[in-house]
């Protein structure tokens, strides 16, 4: 015998139906645009399954915002701009690994164009500009001065790169090779404030910043406490701006390069611009954002944040 329900139970079943289903509808107009880099990262192995826009989730805190557009980082939208960022402070046993980095920089695309830097005294030294010839930035490859207080803070010196660097609808990332240590305003602060904003000035111009640990010159260069501290500053760096920090462990020289480079390459293959509409406000400011997928065995990796200007 069928049950019937009341009139009224139907009423509020609908009632609750509609207003749940029109909580996780994302917003579909009065946004503002934002463009975010991500990277599809697997959980496991090496093969990344396809990822649609219909799959890609972005929520500002339980607000879902209306994604506009996801297109893969190939063809007429592969094109990269990388700055290998190199510490002046850092050992010159670093020289060793010059090899890994010079078949990095020719393992790359025509897509790619590669710039060399310098951090020296709170600056980015820039001694070939980003170019497309494989050559041209391998020459510009030099030992670093290793010599103590050579650079005042490696965080100063990505600030100064970000600002020198003129926008552009390509890529921009920097990998950084350094011991992350602050030596301006020392260690044992989760709050460094150049730290801070380095991580501002590289999310405000959409740079993802990626780091490999090396050791410093001098007594920072094996001090336990000084490099537990510069890792974890540049663990938070590639954190905040969707990049990835490697390392071998704390004060400890690096074997090879080459499983750090192989996985850099890897994730720069395996990228997305994203843009979504993110809700408007009266002032400009920070948001922060999640990113989720229902695509099993991959992680969507980003910054956390976006800048967001200013509504209508």
């Amino acid at each position: 015998m069928k049950s019937i329900w009341p009139l009224s139970t139907v009423v509020i079943v609908l009632a609750f139906t509609i207003a749940g289903s029109q909580a996780y509808q994302p917003q579909s107009s009065g946004g503002i645009p934002v463009q975010l880099l991500v990277t599809v990262e697997p959980k496991r192995g090496s093969d990344v399954p396809e990822i649609k826009r219909e799959d890609v989730m972005v929520f500002e805190g339980k607000n879902r915002d209306q994604v506009t557009d996801w297109i893969p980082a190939r063809g007429d939208r592969a094109g990269l701009e990388l700055f290998i960022l190199i510490d002046d402070n850092a050992d010159t046993s670093l020289g060793t690994q010059f090899e890994d980095i010079r078949k990095f920089i020719h393992a790359q695309p025509a897509s790619t164009k590669i710039g060399i830097a310098y951090m020296r005294n709170g600056t980015a030294e820039i001694v070939q500009a980003l170019t497309a010839d494989p050559a041209q930035a391998d020459k510009a490859l030099r030992l670093p001065l290793g010599i103590g207080g050579a650079n005042a803070s490696p965080y100063f010196s990505l600030s100064d790169l970000v600002k020198k660097w003129p926008a552009a609808s390509d890529r921009r990332e920097v990998l950084m090779v350094t011991d992350g240590i602050d030596r301006y305003y020392g260690t044992g602060d989760l709050s460094d404030p150049y730290v801070d904003a380095a991580i501002d000035d590289a999310g405000k111009a959409g740079i993802v910043v990626s780091a490999i640990y090396t050791p410093g010159a001098g007594h920072f260069g094996h001090s336990y406490w000084q490099s537990y501290w510069g890792q974890i500053y540049l663990s938070q760096l590639a954190e905040k701006t969707g990049g990835e920090a490697y390392y071998l462990g704390f004060a400890s020289a690096p074997v090879a390069f080459v499983p750090y480079l192989d996985d850099f390459a890897r994730r720069l293959g395996n990228q997305y611009f994203l843009s979504f509409l993110a809700k408007p406000e009266k002032k400009a400011g920070w948001r922060q954002i999640r990113l989720m997928t229902e695509v099993h065995g991959v992680d969507l990796v980003s910054a956390g944040r976006v800048f967001v200007p200013t509504g209508p």
